[in-house]
């Protein structure tokens, strides 16, 4: 192997980029550095996990909150649903910046599985990343995230928060509708001073701006998510050589 101190050093070269089948044959110094590392990486995926759950947790809590209170009595009114959207929306925002910083390790750990761990395991298959050693020395130098804040946001919309602010607005229609049998369901959604009519198209713009981003195509950053192949299909070597073929 080239001294890593010499001015010609190619980490992408193969005798370097291949060092997942010298971990195979004897222990290295730099393996051991390795696992260490990549130890590291997943104990920090798992509290960026257990973060994200926190977030979807007292949001969901809120929003039983509001639920019962909103429906406990013909009283109430019905804005305090809008106010638990609002609520909801800002745990959305919060959970997106956090997705962006769990994604930055559970990056770098989809890196080393792919490229050292399953290189080591079959040393038969080239790496995924040729120059997968040089992109993770540059991220442990100058850390970046890797998707947008867009990209973050119809992740957690699509995965978890849809489906709650999609249970707040059935409430809020309901609460305006049967609720109140005896009323105008358009007076009704008013607001002190703010007509029906107005509160109606301010919340369906929210909502058609949320699906917009949800469902919006774009090209994903983020790494390490499960959307290849079927069920099973992991374990079925023949059907793994048919589709590399």
């Amino acid at each position: 192997m080239a001294d890593s101190n010499d001015d010609t050093f190619d980490p992408t070269t193969p005798e370097q980029r291949q060092i997942g089948r010298e971990m195979v044959d004897e222990s290295t110094g730099l393996g051991s550095v390795m696992a260490h590392a990549y130890r590291g990486e997943l104990g920090r995926v798992d509290t960026w996990r257990q973060r994200l759950d926190q977030t979807t947790t007292w949001a969901v809590t809120v929003m039983a909150a509001i639920l019962t209170w909103a429906f406990s009595s013909p009283d109430n009114p019905h804005y305090i649903l809008l106010i638990g959207i609002v609520v909801v929306a800002v745990f959305l925002g919060i959970e997106a910046r956090r997705y962006r910083d769990y994604d930055v390790f559970r990056a770098r750990v989809r890196m080393i599985q792919e490229n050292l761990l399953a290189t080591a395991l079959d040393p038969s298959r080239d790496v995924e990343h040729t120059d997968w050693r040089v992109e993770l020395s540059q991220d442990y130098r100058e850390p970046t995230v890797k998707v947008s804040m867009q990209e973050a946001l119809a992740n957690r919309l699509r995965r978890v928060y849809l489906a709650l602010l999609g249970v707040l607005l059935v409430a809020w229609v309901f609460r305006v509708t049967a609720f109140a049998p005896r009323e105008d369901w358009i007076e009704t959604a008013a607001i002190a001073r703010i007509q029906g009519p107005v509160v109606i198209a301010v919340v369906v713009a929210f909502y058609v701006a949320l699906l917009a981003i949800a469902l919006w195509p774009r090209e994903r950053q983020a790494k390490g998510e499960f959307r290849k192949g079927k069920e099973g299909d992991w374990k079925d070597s023949d059907a793994k050589d048919e589709s590399r073929n």
